[in-house]
Parts: structure tokens; C-alpha cells; sequence
């Protein structure tokens, strides 16, 4: 999607809030012995009353309106009958829409305290998705998201999980460009158009390169398998860099 007025900057930011409310909240009513399925409830309850509808569910039928990722499981985790314990990492990742209008966002959060690395991995993780959205902005090469994080996880001795890109939205959870790589990569000479909408979405790992899709047809795992966070915002790109709108309020 592409922003060319106020309306719809406005309809991007209505939704957008509801995901990074919902998503929040969620993580704030996560504590040891519930589960994956009574969490996603919670998630469920929260979009319905603002009247928002499940992007996963709504475009391709999925068993939950989260996704909800355990430790192991990087992405596309299924709610079900899981117990969150502690020490654990726990990736929320909420999409909906409302009115026409699509937003999708993420975050890991640690169960009670975890290792140091853990802390450590989820710190840079989200410091990675900022440095990715400090690329965006009119004109800019839609490579350099890439290229940024990129240098940014090698430099400290990071991975990234290299088959899991940020992609456009707006009008569908899924839409042009359809993969934005948050590695570095060679030959894209793209360019990001004033008022784009997409998502700046790195899988930053101790030591995974790729997702690889477990028995369920869901889940996606690390390989090799390490550690692995995700930290996603929904942005558009204007002539001042991103205005970000899965900002909760």
C-alpha cells in the first residue's frame, strides 16, 4: 500500500494501535503455568471488542488469532496446550485489520528472568529493528534496511534467519514488495517510494541461518537450531523517514 492521504495514515494508525495495544497487553497477562491457547484468548478477546478481525486467521484459516512462538519456535508458533514456564522466550505476533486497513506487529518477551545471553539476544534484537527502520524513508534503497542489520548482527556475532523477510501491508497483511530482506543481499535496486507501508521485521540469532517448517505445517524452527528473537514494527516511509504506526496508545 501506498499512503497518499491523511485518511489513510489515519485508518493505518487506528489498527496499528490496536495490534501494539493487544500485543501488550497480552505479554503483561503472561505468567508461568497458563498456556499458548489461554493467552491467545486473551489476544482473541482483545481485538474483537475494537472490532478487528485476525489477519492469519481471516486470509489463511490459521488455528489461532496469534501467533504465539515458544523458545524452539521462531515463528508462526500454533496456541495451544503449551505451558509458558519460567525462563522462557516467548515471540507474540499480532496482525488484524479493521476498516480495510492491515498493521502487524511483534516482539519477544522473557518469562521472569532468563540467562544473560537470552537478555543480551533480545536487547540487540529489538536495537536491530530500530537500526532496520532508521533506513526508511523516500528514495531510499529498500536494500540498505538489509544492509544496516546486517553489519549491525555481525559486528556483534550475530545471525540472521535469512528465509524470513519484512514485506509490504496496508491493504493486506501480505502485499508489494512482497520480500524485503533484513540481511544483506546483492542486486536489489529497488527503491522505497514516499508513503509505502511495510513492516522492518529481523529474525536476530545466536547461530540460526534458516526457518524450517515443523510437523503442524505452522511452526517454523531454527536451522541449526539457536536461539532466535523477532521484533516487528509496521512503518511508513515519508521524505523525513518512518512514521511508525503499531505504536500503542
Amino acid at each position: 500500500m501506498t499512503v497518499t492521504k491523511q485518511a489513510e495514515l489515519e485508518g493505518l494508525k487506528a489498527i496499528g494501535r490496536i495490534v501494539a495495544n493487544t500485543m501488550h497487553a497480552m505479554a503483561r497477562s503472561m505468567e508461568p503455568g497458563m498456556t499458548t491457547r489461554e493467552l491467545d484468548e486473551i489476544g482473541k478477546e482483545l481485538l474483537e471488542r475494537e472490532g478487528a478481525l485476525s489477519a492469519p486467521q481471516a486470509i489463511y484459516d490459521f488455528p489461532g488469532a496469534t501467533c504465539i512462538s515458544v523458545n524452539e519456535e521462531i515463528a508462526h508458533g500454533v496456541p495451544g496446550e503449551r505451558v509458558i514456564a519460567r525462563g522462557d522466550l516467548v515471540n507474540i505476533d499480532v496482525s488484524a485489520s479493521k476498516d480495510g486497513y492491515f498493521a502487524d506487529t511483534g516482539a519477544t518477551f522473557r518469562v521472569a528472568q532468563v540467562e544473560p545471553s537470552l537478555e543480551h539476544l533480545c536487547r540487540d534484537g529489538k536495537l536491530a529493528m530500530e537500526i532496520g527502520i532508521a533506513k526508511v524513508g523516500s528514495e531510499k534503497p529498500l536494500a540498505g534496511i538489509g544492509q544496516a542489520i546486517g553489519r549491525f548482527a555481525s559486528d556483534r556475532g550475530y545471525t540472521l534467519i535469512r528465509n524470513l523477510a519484512s514485506h509490504g501491508v496496508g491493504r493486506s497483511l501480505h502485499e508489494y514488495p512482497e520480500e524485503i530482506a533484513t540481511w544483506p543481499t546483492r542486486n536489489d535496486k529497488r527503491r522505497i517510494s514516499k508513503g509505502l507501508v511495510l513492516t522492518v521485521e529481523p529474525f536476530l540469532s545466536r547461530g540460526g541461518l534458516w526457518a524450517a517448517a515443523g510437523s503442524d505445517g505452522w511452526t517454523l524452527y531454527s536451522e541449526p537450531s539457536a536461539p532466535a528473537v523477532q521484533y516487528e514494527h509496521t512503518v511508513v516511509a515519508t521524505d523525513r523517514g518512518a512514521i511508525i504506526v503499531t505504536l500503542p496508545g
